[in-house]
């Protein structure tokens, strides 16, 4: 039964990683050239600093949003929160490497959690694949919902 099928069973390994200091375009490179949707960005030793999704690339060129302001009582006044999403992206669209792009404590799996888990958290947090981490936060793997797809076809 898929659902109850381990992330071990389905992860692709090896798995591609970037490190935090490399330039996005190399990162939109490999991106492209190996025809993927993210990549875990890592430490020296292998272990999770984030993850960089092709969202992250196009957020960093995409236009700003300018903050809404209201007038009140003769003061220009930007609504809770939109100063602070301004911030954001003016940081993302100066990033000039991966760790200044990428998403920081991404939602992760370890190889003994179940294709429930992973459908699950893939919902909840509106993303495509997962980092497969061990104990010690280090990358194994890296599940997709096209290794799910790919699992499902070749158990039918």
């Amino acid at each position: 039964m898929p659902g109850s099928t381990l992330v071990a069973d389905v992860m692709t390994t090896p798995v591609s990683t970037l490190r935090p200091d490399e330039k996005v375009e190399h990162a939109a490179d490999v991106l492209a050239d190996k025809n993927i949707g993210s990549l875990p960005v890592v430490d020296d030793e292998g272990k999770l600093l984030g993850i960089l999704r092709d969202d992250d690339l196009i957020a960093s060129e995409a236009r700003v949003h300018v903050p809404t302001f209201i007038n009140f009582l003769g003061l220009g006044m930007a609504f809770p929160g939109e100063m602070k999403h301004l911030e954001n992206e003016l940081k993302k669209i100066a990033g000039a490497t991966v760790g200044d792009v990428m998403q920081k404590e991404p939602p992760t799996v370890t190889a003994g959690a179940t294709l429930e888990d992973v459908a699950t958290i893939m919902h909840d947090h509106s993303v495509n694949s997962l980092p497969v981490v061990d104990a010690g936060d280090k990358v194994v793997g890296i599940v997709a919902r096209a290794d799910i797809v790919r699992f499902i076809a070749r158990t039918t």
